[in-house]
Order: C-alpha cells, then structure tokens, then sequence
C-alpha cells in the first residue's frame, strides 16, 4: 500500500509539473518607457508596433511601450529628476549627455554602444511659411526683415530650437565673416520672435493653429506633417545652409538595470537600425540611414548643404557652453531683444 501510495504522489506531482511547463515557457510581459522629444510621436507610434509584433514573433513575450514626449532639454530634466525612462531618443547629444554629467544615469561613452554614434536617422531644419509664401521667404536673411515675425521654440528647453538657433548663427557667421556678426544676426532674428513655446510641436501649433508668425523654423519631419495636415495654409523651403540634425537614442542604465528591462530595451534601439525600421524612419519623414531606405526617400528628402555641430562649434558640450548655459549668448541676446 505504502509503494502504491508514494507512486501515485509522485504519478500526480510529475503531471502537475508537466501541466506547468506551458506556463513557465511564457515570458512575462514587459512595459517600455521610452521618453522622447516633441516631433517623434507619431514616428514611434507606428514603430512601436512593429517591435512589439517583432519581439513577439522572435520572444513570444508581450512588451507594451509607453511615450513621453516635451521639449528635448525638459524631457532631460524629467530623467534625472526620476522619469522611470528605460529609453532615451532625445533631440540632440547634449541632451542626453546631461544624463550622464547629473547623476551618472548613463556612462560617458554611450554614443559608442550603437552604430553611427547611436544616431539611427538623421534630420535637419527648413523654414516654414504661409501658403503661397506671401513673404517671400527664401533664406535665413529674410528672418531678420522687420515686417517678418518668426515661431521658434525656447533653446532652454527645447532641442529643435538649439538646432534652430545654431543654424541661424552659422549662416550669418559664413555670410557676414564673424563671431560677432552672427550674434547681432541672430539677436535680430530673436527679436522678431513674439513668443517661445516649450517646445517644437508647441511651436508648431501656433504657427498653424493658432496662425502666429510669418516662418516657422522647424524639423524638416514636421514641416511636411504641417503640409500633410494644413496642405492648403503651409508651404515650407530649404535653406542655402542648415545643419545636420543627429538624434541619438540610448537605454537609461541605472533604470533597465534596476527594472530589469535591460535586454528587451537594448533589442528595442537595436532594431532602429533594421531595414523594416529604416523604411518606417523615411515614410515618417526622417532622414534614413540605411542606403536603401535613402534611395527610396531620395525625391522627398533633398541632397542639401548642411553643416556638423562639431565642425561649426566644436561638438555640443562646448555649444551649451558658449551659448545655452545661465548667462550664456542666447540668454544675453533674448534679454535684450525683450
């Protein structure tokens, strides 16, 4: 009896284990946070599917991504002062250079830890007018034209309007021959900004919506957005010289390691750089890095002059330094254009 009895103890413990088996072979889902700039909402929506449905195929684990989005510099802040990121896909390198200097959050040589600098698209800045172009906007002078308001975000918080601003400065520097002609180039153009939304999209919708402003400067993305969604009241030019734009992406270190989400957001950036993600890049239209995704965005994103931070300025830690620290040349150039 006692044999029978430890047999069908053991008989039912081995079918309970087997019974388990499905379940213990199922991951646990998993929630992403990736915290993002302004005009990438709906560039990630549609690439967070494609992920999901990747990593589910690849996995068999179900991942939920959630967005934030803001100014660039302000979605900085919010990391460092405790934004649960696991992703960072700020609008410039200083940015997310910050998560680094404030709290070692990431380490110092990030951008190593992904190709192209960790820059998996690129972008650049375009003038936006009114439809027909009734200012005859063609270049950065007409900026500083008295009869022209402009719609530029605060480079404080704003990464597009850093872009915005460096190009501008760099234009007038190569056209006028000096440090000290580009900053009275630029002071002029501030001048005729009326206001300074937080960030690019918030910028976006006073031009559009609320129709303030002759130009917008904006991302090349958003402008053809504008032009999809406002096709007959925007048009937008290159031009003669902008700056090439280099979002960079990286994984939040002291986050991932502490949720325990390191592998999926590693896969997550990682997957930036296929060509399926590549194509969704150049239909959102950012600037693919891939050669085929390129080729097939060739008509829509123009060949251009355009200039690196790190040729013009020496790279972005010294850009923050001269122009967009407390105290630095934009703050003395927007206080006196009040």
């Amino acid at each position: 009896m006692k044999t029978r009895r430890n047999f069908t103890t053991a008989l039912i413990t081995a079918t309970l284990a087997v019974a388990a088996w499905p379940a213990l072979a199922q991951p646990a889902p998993i929630t992403l946070l990736n915290v993002s700039y302004d005009p990438t909402r709906e560039l990630y929506g549609e690439y967070n599917a494609a992920f999901t449905k990747h990593w589910k195929a690849k996995t068999g684990q179900d991942v939920t991504i959630k967005q934030s989005h803001g100014g660039s510099g302000k979605q900085a802040r919010s990391i460092i002062d405790g934004l649960d990121a696991d992703v960072a896909t700020l609008a410039l390198a200083g940015d997310t250079d910050a998560l680094h200097s404030n709290g070692g959050w990431i380490p110092k040589d990030w951008q190593k830890r992904l190709p192209l600098n960790s820059s998996p698209y690129t972008s650049t800045i375009v003038l936006v007018t009114r439809a027909g172009n009734p200012k005859n906007i063609k270049d950065w002078d007409d900026l500083i034209r008295p009869d022209v308001k402009v719609i530029t975000p605060n480079p404080k918080t704003s990464g597009g309007a850093r872009w915005n601003y460096l190009a501008a400065w760099e234009f007038a520097k190569r056209k006028y021959g000096s440090e000290a002609k580009a900053q009275e180039f630029v002071a002029k153009l501030y001048a005729n900004v009326p206001v300074l939304d937080s960030g690019a999209r918030g910028s976006s919708i006073t031009f559009a919506q609320r129709a303030q402003g002759d130009v917008f400067i904006s991302w090349e993305n958003e402008a053809y957005l504008l032009e999809k969604e406002f096709g007959n009241k925007v048009d937008f030019v290159y031009p003669s010289l902008s700056v090439l734009a280099e979002p960079a992406v990286t994984v939040v270190d002291k986050n991932v390691d502490k949720k325990g989400t390191r592998a999926v957001a590693e896969a997550y950036l990682q997957f930036l750089y296929t060509e399926e993600a590549q194509d969704i890049i150049g239909k959102h239209f950012y600037r693919p890095t891939s050669a085929k995704a390129q080729a097939k965005y060739a008509k829509q994103l123009p060949t251009l002059k355009l200039f690196k931070i790190e040729e013009a300025f020496g790279g972005w830690e010294q850009a923050a330094k001269v122009h967009f620290v407390d105290g630095g040349t934009f703050d003395q150039i927007y206080s006196r254009a009040k």
